[in-house]
């Protein structure tokens, strides 16, 4: 899936699917009860004994998802329809032996989860995320793929996906990793498509949408892609070389869907529950703009400890805060660019994840490399014993949003910016397809803003975590940031119940006045300075009646038995974002103008 990706593509199509091919297919009969039929061959075997797996990982997911639990009725035979014997070295494994250089295998998958990780079949349609749905055999990870989609006719059925077109519903995949990060969509969709120039070559950007709700609401929401499209190939400069010409937006907007966004090559997954007229219109546009910035950085300004990616154990990277990071930092900067949603929204909108990231304890325990080393734990990974995230992990996606806002606002007092930067990486890296390291970054900002500002940056924001000082990096685009040091701070989240008791129900922060009061998550506070609560309120209401400095007498109880403590209320640490005009500051023409190159306001 490198450099010579797209021969490998114009070979196979070119000549005949030879004897080096491994075909699939995969019907559903029985759509109703979410089951697809999936039928494989693999033939010129040389080893006795083939391990046929299902995949444990997910191109853009970096946890264990352990596949093979939906997989059943595993049945295997040789070229000439003879039964073989299948062994289970593993959970996720079947050894088939005594071949006569022809496997031929069938087997039943149940999916029932319409998102980017898993798969979906049932009457309205099958949503496939390959490697929740097709076996493979690792050692023949190098030959040419087809598979056969039997469309469902009768509910007018049709297949979108990146995979090039072989003949009728049958496509092609020059290799395994192709195939696994190809999603497919099969149903009624509706398509719209327009042409972007790109290096004196037009090249097809398509949306495919899933969705029951109207053509005049699609015809609205893909204007607003397209506006997308165009204010990020101005980022880079220019669009990628996507395979054959085109990418492909697969979007379900459906009541059975999960809401997620996964990236692949050529292509991106978008589902959620909400129509466009139920407020997807708005929720889901945030989503397009990150996934289509992925098809720059990730699929192809892409960390060398992804590539290539491993389907057989988790996938660790200590570039997600760049890679995840910016990419979130360019979301809704994209949306503000490209005029969906105004300059006050955004700068508005920074608020949650500063404070999110600022105000985080995870910062003395773990540097944006080592929070980017936990996403096998935390990206969609389940486990059922309690962690304590809320003290020790801050999303790769938010740090590394606030410091690319942090190092394009630095940068622009130097009179660069961060699109001219990307747009450097691009051109080392991305462009090129050469995967790249954390110390390539570094070294690409010493080329592009001097040695003494990338040390800096890198020395104390990316290998250290320390925090930019953003108060004068604000100031200097026309924008407030401040505090309320009047607002008396508990510390803790907490829900009024029914029966007028208060229940902590997450862990306690690290250094908070509940977490030296030596309160608990799952502590249930009967009463503060002796008055007990109203089911009515809210909490913070509660507490808002006392100032900072207050001293609160706390009766609560821990598994049943009744205790006090004595809590001190702090000044509230969260800030407020804003422009500089909302608290009656006129902006200098000088910063107006960075604004201005910041936002591209016309």
């Amino acid at each position: 899936m490198k450099k010579l990706l797209s021969l490998l593509f114009l070979i196979l199509i070119a000549g005949p699917v030879g004897a080096q091919t491994n075909t699939y297919s995969i019907s559903f009969e029985n759509a109703e009860h979410h089951e697809a039929e999936i039928k494989a061959t693999f033939p010129n075997l040389s080893m006795d004994t083939i391990g046929i797996r299902m995949s444990r990982t997910s191109p853009g997911r970096y946890a264990l998802h352990e596949f093979a639990k939906n997989v059943y009725n595993v049945t295997a035979t040789d070229s000439k329809g003879t039964p073989l014997n299948i062994t289970r070295p593993n959970p996720y494994q079947w050894n088939v032996s005594g071949h006569d250089g022809t496997i031929q295998l069938s087997y039943t998958l149940f999916a029932n989860r319409g998102d980017g990780t898993y798969s979906q079949v049932d009457e309205t349609h099958a949503h496939l995320n390959i490697p929740a749905t097709f076996m493979f055999v690792p050692e023949l990870s190098d030959r040419n793929i087809t598979v056969d989609f039997n469309v469902r006719e009768d509910l007018n059925w049709k297949v979108a996906t990146q995979m090039p077109k072989v003949s009728n519903n049958t496509y092609s995949a020059p290799n395994l990793q192709y195939f696994m990060d190809s999603p497919t969509e099969i149903s009624n969709y509706s398509l719209r498509e327009f042409e972007v120039e790109s290096n004196k070559q037009k090249q097809t950007v398509q949306f495919v949408l899933h969705h029951n709700g109207t053509e005049a609401e699609l015809d609205t929401y893909w204007e607003k892609v397209k506006k997308i499209v165009l204010a990020e190939k101005d980022v880079f400069g220019e669009l990628p070389n996507y395979d054959f010409g085109t990418y492909t937006f697969l979007a379900c907007y459906i009541p059975n869907a999960s809401g997620d966004g996964m990236e692949h090559r050529n292509s991106t997954i978008l589902t959620d529950r909400e129509g466009l007229a139920e407020g997807g219109m708005e929720g889901n546009i945030g989503t397009v703009s990150h996934e289509y910035f992925h098809s720059w950085n990730v699929e192809r300004i892409r960390p060398k400890s992804l590539e290539p990616f491993d389907f057989t154990e988790a996938n660790m990277s200590g570039e997600l805060w760049f890679a995840e990071g910016f990419t979130s930092y360019y979301t809704n900067l994209i949306l503000c660019r490209a005029g969906i949603i105004s300059p006050t929204a955004y700068i508005e909108g920074l608020t949650g994840t500063f404070n999110y990231v600022w105000n985080s304890p995870a910062r003395q325990f773990f540097n944006p490399i080592e929070m980017s080393y936990q996403a096998p734990f935390v990206d969609a990974a389940t486990s059922v014993d309690p962690v304590n995230r809320e003290n020790t992990f801050i999303s790769y996606y938010s740090y590394g949003s606030v410091l690319g806002l942090a190092l394009d606002l630095s940068l622009r007092q130097k009179n660069l910016n961060l699109d001219d930067y990307m747009k450097l990486v691009w051109q080392t890296y991305g462009r090129k397809e050469t995967s790249y390291t954390v110390e390539d970054l570094h070294e690409t900002l010493n080329k592009y803003a001097g040695t003494d500002f990338g040390s800096e940056f890198f020395g104390n924001y990316v290998y250290k975590s320390d925090m930019p000082n953003y108060a004068p990096l604000f100031k200097s685009v026309g924008v407030v940031l401040k505090e309320d040091s009047t607002k008396p701070f508990f510390g803790a989240s907490v829900s009024i119940k029914d029966d007028g008791t208060a229940v902590i129900d997450r862990n306690v922060p690290i250094g908070s006045p509940a977490y030296k009061a030596g309160l608990e998550n799952g502590d249930v506070i009967i009463s503060i300075n002796t008055v007990s609560f109203n089911k009515e309120q809210r909490f913070s209401d509660f507490i808002n009646q006392f100032k900072v400095g207050d001293v609160l007498e706390l009766t609560f109880k821990r598994f049943g038995v009744e205790k006090s403590a004595s809590l001190v209320l702090q000044a509230d640490p969260s800030y407020g974002i804003q422009l500089m005009e909302k608290e009656v500051i006129k902006p200098s023409k000088e910063v107006l103008a960075k604004r201005k190159a910041w936002l591209k306001i016309k």
